[in-house]
């Protein structure tokens, strides 16, 4: 295979720090690479370089003569004019406005798209037009499910090289041929999708706790060395004592934030009814019904995913169920305990002229409180970025800061409108641990497929007629549809991929299932009812402990 973009030894500088040093990457003809690492690492700016858009601070590119490059951002400039001037009126074109769910707005102009349909004007004009090499930032960003399908089948259809940043773990796994992860300023390349970089990942970090052992052992006989030979000595060593004692109190390249999200000890305990929709109606102003004829029940513990076509309404439910929209018809009853938190979509609802420790201590409390100084550290804010404006923050940032200012208020039921969206995958994982051992409600729209199969057990699909029924199969049933639309064969892990999230997820329906009939058990004061209770309790735990058994020897298998 040819090489179309070969990076030698580059330098790539952030405004306070080197984002990579000494780094070195080839793409080749037909190649798919994800390119993964936390906020802020520079994977954007590594993907403006590639793109051409950015020159490097050291190094060298070379690049294949003749080299043709298609590059989306995270956030496109479009030309001026209508949607239907920018895209041109070949049949693919508006074959891909179809299929996106743009055709509604062809006349209209690109400054009055919102964000998500420039991001979609964007993709269908790079997608019409013929590369060498595609440079893709977050693809699928305000795509809707049907959507993803479709760039994940063009895109392993296509003979063109793919480079692409992405926080879709289901696209990362069917799409790419090798991951390149960003940490510590370097590269690290691995071969297959998402699944061989973390098998990959996981061996790293066996390699570097080893490494790191023996850097400590190094550092106890060194400081055991100095203070023995200071007692001999009348000028102590005392600068190389205290370094040696920094060495075995930091750990090397330890990260800012510590893999979990315990800020929800004190979420108030559901009653029996959280929020039940009777024939309920909804829509906004004078303009026409947008729901209707809603008849929902969400209990205390439910983990409900919502998907659906853009423009649907999915939003506008989650505002219905925060109480900030009323039925036209019908009757909503809210249960008297519940403390609700949205997580908005967009970013109206912050405040962008006022600091992260600021909006974090709200309007009653202290900012910089040392409770808000560990919360703020747990999303990875920390020193200077906590003085911060939210307006000067980057999108990722600002995404995670609205996610804090959410949980902040300890809810028992939590909405939340596309959460993965601008998230790096590090905060997504620790968002997941959270909500799997979080007691609460949780409603989330999301089109994250992997994220919707690790916090979800119930699926309702918003329909193009203003109607939500269950979606056909749940979580299985979507997963399912996702494989099948993609003909070529799977690769061989993929078995053995399902059966593990199969197992993830049956271990946590059944850790969910504990921890809720340990409440009801102690809330009961009825000793027949508690005597039941129990019984299944051991059922239970019983199960609990044959599904770890199942996911253990799966893991062993791989």
């Amino acid at each position: 295979m040819a090489a179309l973009l070969d990076l030698q030894n580059i330098l790539l500088r952030g405004s306070d720090r080197p984002l990579l040093e000494e780094a070195s990457l080839t793409v080749t003809s037909g190649e798919r690479v994800g390119v993964v690492g936390p906020n802020g690492v520079g994977k954007s700016t590594l993907l403006r370089v590639m793109a051409g858009e950015r020159e490097l601070d050291g190094g060298r590119i070379v690049t294949a003569r003749g080299l043709s490059r298609g590059y989306l951002s995270q956030d496109p400039v479009l030309p001026s004019g209508t949607v239907g001037d920018v895209i041109g009126g070949t049949w693919e074109s508006e074959a891909h406005l179809d299929r996106l769910g743009m055709t509604d707005v062809v006349q209209r102009l690109t400054t009055e798209l919102s964000g998500g349909q420039r991001k979609r004007l964007a993709l269908i004009q790079l997608l019409t037009r013929e590369h060498d090499l595609y440079v893709l930032d977050e693809p699928t960003n305000h795509l809707d499910l049907d959507a993803i399908d479709w760039l994940e089948e063009r895109l392993r259809r296509s003979r063109a090289a793919v480079v692409l940043v992405s926080h879709d773990r289901f696209l990362l796994d069917r799409v790419c041929t090798s991951m390149v992860e960003i940490d510590g300023a370097r590269l690290y390349r691995h071969s297959g999708g998402y699944d061989g970089y973390l098998e990959a990942r996981a061996r790293r970090d066996e390699q570097e706790d080893r490494a790191e052992q023996v850097r400590q052992n190094l550092a106890r006989h060194e400081l055991a060395w100095l203070r023995r030979g200071a007692k001999a000595r009348t000028r102590k060593p005392q600068a190389r004592i205290d370094a040696a004692e920094r060495l075995l109190t930091t750990r090397h390249g330890a990260p800012e934030r510590d893999g979990r999200l315990d800020i929800a000890v004190e979420t108030p305990r559901l009653g029996d009814t959280v929020v039940k929709l009777h024939r309920v109606a909804i829509g906004y102003s004078e303009g026409p019904e947008i729901l209707h004829g809603l008849d929902l029940d969400f209990g205390p513990g439910d983990r409900v995913g919502i998907v659906g076509p853009n423009g649907v309404g999915k939003s506008t439910l989650l505002h219905l169920l925060a109480g900030q929209l009323l039925p036209r018809r019908g009757t909503i009853k809210v249960g008297p305990r519940v403390v609700s938190a949205l997580f908005e979509q967009n970013e109206s609802s912050l405040d962008l002229t006022r600091t992260v420790q600021e909006l974090v201590a709200g309007p009653l409390g202290s900012p910089g409180s040392p409770a808000d100084v560990a919360l703020m550290r747990q999303f990875g804010f920390s020193g200077a970025l906590t003085l911060s404006l939210a307006g000067d923050l980057s999108g990722g940032e600002r995404r995670r800061l609205q996610l804090l200012l959410a949980l902040s208020r300890r809810p028992n039921l939590l909405l939340l409108d596309e959460p993965t969206n601008d998230l790096d995958l590090e905060t997504i994982r620790l968002l997941e641990d959270f909500i799997v051992r979080w007691p609460g409600t949780l409603v989330t729209v999301s089109h994250d497929r992997a994220f919707l199969s690790r916090t979800t057990d119930r699926l309702l699909e918003v329909t193009s007629d203003g109607r939500v029924a269950e979606f056909p199969g749940g979580i299985d049933g979507l997963l399912e549809r996702g494989f099948t639309a993609v003909e070529e064969a799977p690769a061989p892990t993929a078995s053995r991929g399902r059966l593990l999230r199969d197992a993830e997820k049956e271990m946590t329906r059944l850790e969910r299932k504990r921890r809720t009939l340990e409440e009801r058990i102690a809330r009961s004061s009825d000793l027949d009812e508690q005597r039941r209770l129990h019984d299944e309790f051991q059922v239970v735990v019983s199960e609990l402990g044959v599904a770890e058994e199942v996911w253990l020897n799966l893991l062993d298998e791989g």
